[in-house]
């Protein structure tokens, strides 16, 4: 699919590397912060302020309606600044897909709730999701790309990991947050005016992410793959060549299967990930577990601190034996966790409760891990952001966004954790089958990745550090 080879030749400097890392990290930890933090609320008391003429959990369904909206968001997000983000640069729309979350964050924050404005309130919060989703939808790509493809090849699943840690990072923030305010606060306390301040305080986070993320350059593989676009567009505009011209025709022309691995790789991930985290705030608190929302939270908070650890580690072992078999383990171990997950929580003990949180988490964080890395490497320079983005997005649509919805949804239908359960068996399976005919790409230079589902147009410019076919080495 792409051709192996040496580290591209021009890499980050080892002093300028972690802090492309930490712009790439707080960056996506405030994102996910956002994003996580409507997910617990929507748990936990939009039901109840937003859609109070309904049961509670149909009000619960209704919450997490409005919630996988925002995943709805996500693939126009990946499309609009993959296309602009392969040829403006990584940064600039980086900058601006903080600016997005952050602003609609802190305007759910300030929110009129449905006892002041009626059905409007549900209407303005649906809507601010929508800005939520478009944004995260073109955070991710750029922030893993900012980090692969400055680091070092040796290391890029350890180092590339780095951003992957943002989503637990927020989930802890959020989480903490959350827990703090519902521990300090009476009940009517936090329904009334505490639920806001955790979604004012975005604002705060990130102008601290806006002044680290403007202190980094584009990374060397990108600026020398731009440097040839002038060459491919003349070149494009000379023979009318639309995939040269729009990097989201260019990666269905020659990504397209890579597209798809990416996509089902994706399914076990998301899935799992949102049932663990999200589902599960609603399932402790029911008549099958009976715990409290303070001790739901506190799970998933000390298990995210698990979750954060463990990914790094997951990521560096990708270099060593491969994105391949540390993705499979994960989808795996997810999948045979379903069943134990659901019967620790039903026990109603905070113990059993915890070790199924964190252990389903260790497991997803196999998956997160490479996957930086590995969507990275399957895609060419001048079309990468947009092929990272697009595989992992549309995914999203059909894994994460309704993951809670239909496990809720499971719930009040059959009164029972085993559909669940199957369900998140049937993902794990998917990703295992997309997963396994897929090629490994630890070894790839990412400066030397060709269009690999379609021959090059005659003429054509290659992207920036691609060989010519009688330099190949070979396929990875």
């Amino acid at each position: 699919m792409a051709s192996a080879g040496s580290a591209p030749p021009t890499t980050a400097a080892p002093a300028k590397l972690p802090r492309i890392v930490a712009a790439s990290l707080i960056g996506t930890t405030i994102e996910w912060y956002d994003f996580f933090l409507y997910g617990s609320a929507a748990a936990l008391v939009f039901n109840k302020l937003f859609f109070p003429d309904s049961d509670p959990l149909v009000g619960t369904l209704l919450s997490f309606l409005t919630y996988a909206v925002g995943f709805a968001a996500r693939p126009i997000g990946a499309l609009v600044f993959g296309h602009y983000g392969d040829r403006l640069g990584r940064k600039k729309l980086l900058v601006l897909s903080l600016l997005l979350m952050g602003g609609a964050t802190c305007a759910i924050g300030l929110l009129p709730t449905h006892a002041t404005v009626g059905s409007l309130a549900p209407v303005l919060l649906t809507t601010l999701r929508l800005v939520q989703g478009f944004a995260l939808g073109g955070e991710w790509g750029g922030a893993v790309l900012l980090v692969s493809e400055h680091g070092d090849a040796r290391r890029r699943g350890f180092w590339a990991s780095w951003p992957q840690t943002g989503a637990p990072a927020g989930q802890l923030l959020a989480t903490g947050v959350l827990s703090a305010l519902t521990a300090l606060l009476s009940e009517d306390a936090f329904e009334s005016w505490g639920w806001r301040v955790p979604f004012l305080l975005s604002g705060v986070l990130v102008l601290v992410g806006l002044w680290i993320r403007l202190s980094v350059d584009e990374s060397p593989v990108f600026k020398e793959a731009l440097a040839r676009a002038e060459t491919r567009k003349a070149e494009a505009d000379r023979t009318g060549d639309l995939a040269e011209k729009l990097p989201l025709v260019a990666v269905l022309r020659h990504h397209w299967r890579d597209v798809l691995v990416a996509m089902g790789a994706r399914m076990a991930e998301n899935i799992s990930y949102y049932v663990i985290t999200a589902f599960v705030l609603v399932y402790a608190t029911s008549d099958h577990a009976g715990l409290g929302k303070q001790t739901a939270l506190n799970a998933v908070l000390i298990a995210s601190a698990v979750h954060f650890a463990v990914i790094p580690a997951w990521g560096a072992l990708s270099d060593r034996i491969g994105r391949r078999p540390v993705y499979l383990l994960g989808a795996a171990g997810v999948g045979a966790w379903a069943f134990p997950f659901f019967a620790l929580i039903d026990t109603g003990d905070f113990g059993a409760l915890l070790l199924a949180v964190t252990v389903g988490l260790v497991f997803h964080g196999a998956m997160y891990a490479p996957q930086a890395a590995f969507f990275s490497e399957m895609f060419a320079t001048r079309m990468r952001y947009s092929g990272a983005s697009i595989g992992a997005q549309f995914a999203s649509v059909a894994a994460g966004a309704p993951a809670p919805l239909i496990a809720t949804a499971l719930l009040a239908d059959y009164d029972s954790s085993t559909p669940i359960s199957l369900y998140v068996i049937a993902a794990a399976l998917l990703t295992l089958v997309a997963v396994g005919v897929a090629k490994e790409t630890r070894d790839r230079d990412l400066a030397g990745i060709e269009p690999t589902s379609a021959p090059a147009p005659t003429g054509a410019v290659r992207d920036a550090g691609e060989p010519s076919t009688a330099s190949r080495s070979g396929s990875a």
